[in-house]
Order: C-alpha cells, then sequence, then structure tokens
C-alpha cells in the first residue's frame, strides 16, 4: 500500500527518492572462441596471402607476374577494351592492399568484401573457362574458392587473433556483413556492366 504521505515522484524534479541515471547496456562481448580463432587466422593468412601475392604479382611483375601492361592487356581481352589500364591498376593494388589488410585483421569486412567483389567480376568474365585448375591454367576452381574464402571473412570477422579484436563489426557482424555484401556485389556489377564493352 502506497504512503499517503510521500510526495509524488515525478523522476529527476523530485521525489522520496533521489532519481537515478539510467544506465547504458553494456557492450557486447566478443564471442569467446579459441579453436575458431586460430582457424579464422589460417583462413586469413591463406586467402589474404594469396591475394597479397597476386596483387604483387600484377603491380610489381613479382613471382612470375605478369606486371601492370601485360595484366591490361589480359584484361582487355576479357572485354575491358577502355578501361583495362586503370582496372589493372584497381585491381592489382586492391588485391595487395586488402591481402595485407585480411592478414593482419585489419577492417576486416571491406577488406574481404572488395576482394570478393573482384572474384565476382573474374568469374562473371571467365564464365565458361574449365573448373578445374588441372584442366586449364585460367580455371574457376581458384576464383571460387578464394571468392568464397572472402565472403566467409565478411560474414565471420577475423577472429580475436587481429587489429580488429574488440571492434564494432566484431562485436556485432551480422548487420556489417549484409551491408558489405550489398557493397561487394553493387561495385561488382558495375564494373561488369559498366565498364565492360
Amino acid at each position: 500500500m502506497s504512503d499517503p504521505t510521500r510526495s509524488f515522484d515525478i523522476g529527476t524534479l523530485g521525489g522520496a527518492e533521489p532519481a537515478t541515471a539510467p544506465t547504458k547496456p553494456e557492450r557486447r562481448p566478443v564471442p569467446s572462441n579459441g579453436s575458431a580463432d586460430i582457424g579464422l587466422l589460417v583462413l586469413r593468412l591463406a586467402v589474404g596471402g594469396l591475394f597479397f601475392a597476386h596483387g604483387a604479382q600484377k603491380v610489381f611483375g613479382l613471382w612470375g607476374g605478369l606486371g601492370i601492361e601485360r595484366t591490361a592487356e589480359n584484361i582487355a581481352r576479357h572485354g575491358f577494351t577502355g578501361q583495362a589500364g586503370a582496372l589493372a591498376w584497381a585491381t592489382g593494388l586492391v588485391e595487395l592492399v586488402a591481402g595485407a589488410f585480411l592478414v593482419l585483421g585489419l577492417l576486416t569486412p571491406l577488406a574481404a568484401t572488395a576482394l570478393m567483389a573482384v572474384k565476382i567480376v573474374a568469374m562473371v568474365v571467365k564464365w565458361g573457362v574449365p573448373f578445374f585448375a588441372a584442366a586449364a591454367p585460367d580455371a574457376l576452381e581458384l576464383d571460387i574458392l578464394l571468392g568464397a574464402g572472402a565472403a566467409a571473412l565478411v560474414f565471420t570477422g577475423a577472429g580475436r587473433v587481429a587489429l580488429d579484436n574488440g571492434r564494432t563489426w566484431q562485436r556485432r557482424p551480422l548487420p556489417y556483413a549484409w551491408l558489405c555484401l550489398v557493397l561487394g556485389v553493387g561495385a561488382a556489377l558495375v564494373v561488369v556492366l559498366v565498364l565492360r564493352s
């Protein structure tokens, strides 16, 4: 039963009890799973490292790579005649920088999205070539594996063994993953539908 002599509590303007400030919800913790963190590190090192190596081949001609001029010629053969040089630089630099970011676990959703978009474009323009790498040197198999690895990292994040550890997109990965997925697919569609002649 209420006390009739007690003053009416209207929050911060008065009342018998001191008003308390609303409490903020605690930050969502980063999920803890040591074996998953090691698995994500291995995936990041493999996918990011391979993309980094491919970028170095395109930009610098390292490890038997084509270099920018021959990469541009290769891109032009796939129908990008008007923008082949710019796309050679863009593809090489994206693979180089985003691959390094994946290895470090830095801005992982964006880096993985950029690499996924590169592989979406590669799969679209190379459609019809043999699937297995044993059948042809420019087969789809490697593109699908690297693209799927990048897409997996868009959704999983980098894990706790990464520079992204504790970032918002690691604590709440799904909204960022969907946003990045839309951006990546959109960028790939622009390249294929607008820049391809």
